[in-house]
This record gives C-alpha cells, sequence and structure tokens, in this order.
C-alpha cells in the first residue's frame, strides 16, 4: 500500500492547472466571481474613475500626513467600496429568479464577507484615529514648547527662529499655536475674574 506522500505526489501531478492562455486568463479570474476578497479593490466592471474620486473623498476628510496614515486611509476607503458592493451584490440575489437553497447559501456567504469588511474598516478607523491624535497631541506639544521659547526670546527682544531648535513647523501652525495660546489666557483670565 502506497503512503500518503507518494498518493499526493502522484495527484499533483495530474493536477497541473490551466495550461492554455485562455484558461490561464479564466483562472485568473477566479477571485472576481463578487471581487470581495480580490487583491485590487475596484473591479474591472465598475468605474475607476467613481473609485478614485470616493478614495479622494476619504484622503480629503481624513487628510492622512506620511504613508502609514495614507495605507489606513485607504484601507478604510476600500473596505468601504467592498461593503458598498455587498449591498449591490444582495440586491441582485433578492431580485433575481433561482433556487431559495442557492439564494441562501450566496446570502450566508455575503453576509460573512460583510462582517469581515466591517471589522476590516472599524480596525482601520481606530488605528488611524490612534495614530492621528498621536501625532496632533505631539504637535501640540511642540507648538507650545516653541512658543514659550519664543516668548522668552521676544522678552529679552532677542529675535528666534524655531528651525534652530529643531521645530519643524509650519508659518500656518505656528499662527495656529499663537492663537490657541492667546485663547487659553483670556479663559484663564474670565475665569480667574468670574472667581
Amino acid at each position: 500500500m502506497p503512503n500518503r506522500t507518494e498518493t499526493n505526489r502522484a495527484n499533483a501531478e495530474l493536477s497541473t492547472g490551466p495550461i492554455t492562455p485562455e484558461g490561464k486568463q479564466r483562472s485568473s479570474q477566479n477571485a472576481l466571481t463578487h471581487g470581495l476578497t480580490a487583491r485590487l479593490a475596484c473591479m474591472p466592471t465598475e468605474d475607476q474613475e467613481e473609485y478614485q474620486r470616493h478614495v479622494a473623498s476619504y484622503a480629503a476628510e481624513y487628510s492622512p500626513a506620511g504613508e502609514t496614515e495614507s495605507q489606513l486611509v485607504q484601507a478604510l476607503a476600500d473596505a468601504a467600496w467592498r461593503l458598498n458592493r455587498v449591498v449591490a451584490l444582495e440586491a441582485q440575489i433578492f431580485s433575481g429568479d433561482g433556487d431559495a437553497i442557492a439564494k441562501t447559501k450566496a446570502l450566508a456567504n455575503l453576509s460573512l464577507h460583510s462582517q469581515r469588511l466591517s471589522r476590516q474598516f472599524q480596525r482601520a478607523g481606530a488605528e488611524l484615529r490612534e495614530l492621528q491624535n498621536t501625532r496632533l497631541t505631539t504637535q501640540r506639544t511642540a507648538a507650545r514648547d516653541m512658543i514659550d521659547i519664543w516668548e522668552m526670546y521676544e522678552d529679552k527682544g532677542k529675535p528666534y527662529d524655531p528651525s534652530e531648535d529643531g521645530f519643524v513647523l509650519t508659518e500656518a501652525q505656528i499662527g495656529d499655536a499663537i492663537c490657541a495660546r492667546n485663547r487659553e489666557r483670556m479663559l484663564k483670565d474670565v475665569l480667574d475674574w468670574a472667581t
């Protein structure tokens, strides 16, 4: 009696996959029956420009800074794009004729994909929010530190260049930080006056 390894090798020699270019092309599209697990989010049958607008709307909403944030925004947009496709596929199943058992299986399959995509969306969103909150907190702290030094130089009547101390802030960020500091001081004065 042959052992399992020899049997597996013999079977593997019979399972070579598609040989013709047409067969290989057909095989390469196997994952695109619904496109929910395909490598690319936008299927060939979908509007590429609409997909690009969809991704751009996420980028505009989240304003990613750096590669990691950009990748998380892309992951959010792709998951949302696929979730929208689930809704369309469900509508097709409900509107079409066919075997009730096959429809039930297809809907159950879509439900599993929908749950997986929803988890991906939630996870990417949580990671992005955490990363952006950390970045913004770091920027605010740096801006406050820079303003403290700036005011110290100003009190002494000396010019100050924040880049000499390693602060990498735009003029807009510096202006925002100064305005925020002034609002904090005004609020403190109001609260001190009220008590």
